[in-house]
């Protein structure tokens, strides 16, 4: 198994001592029945409780098809996912969260899709296990992101998804800083697809996913995959400097033919506040796209590893397995 698995399952790890036992005792039997090679790919993003303790116990029962990679620091789950792709070993991979509100067990229908064909499997979630502030957002946020990207993806927020090792080489040799990875899997997918997966409460621990999580996500999405947001803003603002031009040209005849007033001077005072409100959020959008700019031309590195736990493949013959 170590020399060539068929399956790579990528799992980002945060604060989530209270349900890793759990996700053992499901992932593993849920592994085992595939009958195929695999490996299990913990990335630890600087968790603060026994998560990275809890995860060497698990390497050393399971050595042959455990792997750990473990971040000096909070790098967010999108680049511990990116460290997971850049170093898994299988030739289908799929991605997973540690919460197990996506269960395990539905790895095998993702699997079952890819035999179909396809090079990227979407997932729907069957019913939705969140607070209604979540759903709805999520909602409204899918909409607008597909308006601007032309990206279709029924349900963005569903971590378990599968792809093909061909579309992991595509977007590992992407070096943005801030981007969002199922988006470019459908960018590089030839053959998309999308299925329906179950979803429950979370087993144990918080969830990490607040609402500004969600706009943060949203705007990398929108502003990484579209020029849209600064076409419209640039046409909105030559449609408004044409029509303060036709105003001003509207008052001087005004005050030409009906002499000076001192009416309507809190509308004036509207009128103002408006535009300089719509300038602001003009500025701060094109701040967005130049903050990318910043970010990427520094080139610092993306995440940073404190060690991998891994078996050699001498492990194999019965030996202790070896880290390093």
């Amino acid at each position: 198994m170590i020399g060539a698995p068929i399956l790579s399952v990528v799992i980002p790890v945060y604060n989530e001592e209270a349900g890793l036992a759990q996700l053992f005792a499901r992932l593993y039997p849920a592994l085992d029945a595939l009958n195929i090679p695999y490996e299990c790919l913990f990335i630890n993003d600087g968790s603060r409780d026994r998560s990275a303790a809890l995860l060497r116990e698990q390497f050393q029962k399971r050595p042959d098809v455990t792997r750990v990679i473990l971040f000096n620091g909070n790098f967010g789950q999108h680049m511990a996912i990116m460290a997971g792709f850049e170093h898994c070993r299988g030739q289908r991979v799929v991605t997973l969260d540690a919460d197990l509100q996506n269960p395990p067990e539905d790895i095998g229908n993702l699997l079952a899709a890819m035999d179909r064909g396809h090079d990227y499997v979407g997932t729907i979630r069957r019913t939705r296990e969140d607070r209604a502030w979540r759903h709805w957002a999520s909602r409204l946020m899918n909409r607008l992101r597909e308006k601007v990207t032309h990206i279709r993806m029924t349900d963005q927020g569903c971590m378990l998804r599968a792809y093909d090792q061909t579309i992991i080489h595509a977007i590992t040799s992407c070096r943005e800083v801030n981007t969002y990875i199922p988006a470019l899997a459908y960018t590089f997918s030839s053959h998309p697809t999308e299925i329906t997966v179950g979803h429950e409460e979370r087993a144990a621990g918080e969830s990490k996913y607040s609402l500004y999580s969600l706009i943060r996500l949203n705007f990398d999405l929108i502003t990484g995959f579209s020029i849209l947001p600064l076409q419209f803003f640039s046409l909105l603002g030559m449609g408004l400097s044409l029509l303060s031009g036709l105003f001003v040209v509207f008052l001087f005849l005004r005050r030409l033919i009906v002499g000076p007033e001192a009416e309507g001077l809190f509308t004036l005072f509207a009128i103002t506040f408006f535009l300089i409100g719509i300038l602001l959020f003009s500025i701060g959008l094109l701040g967005e796209y130049v903050g990318r700019i910043y970010q990427q031309v520094r080139d610092r590195p993306r995440f940073l590893i404190q060690g991998i736990l891994e078996a050699e493949p001498s492990a194999t013959s019965g030996e202790d397995p070896l880290v390093r």
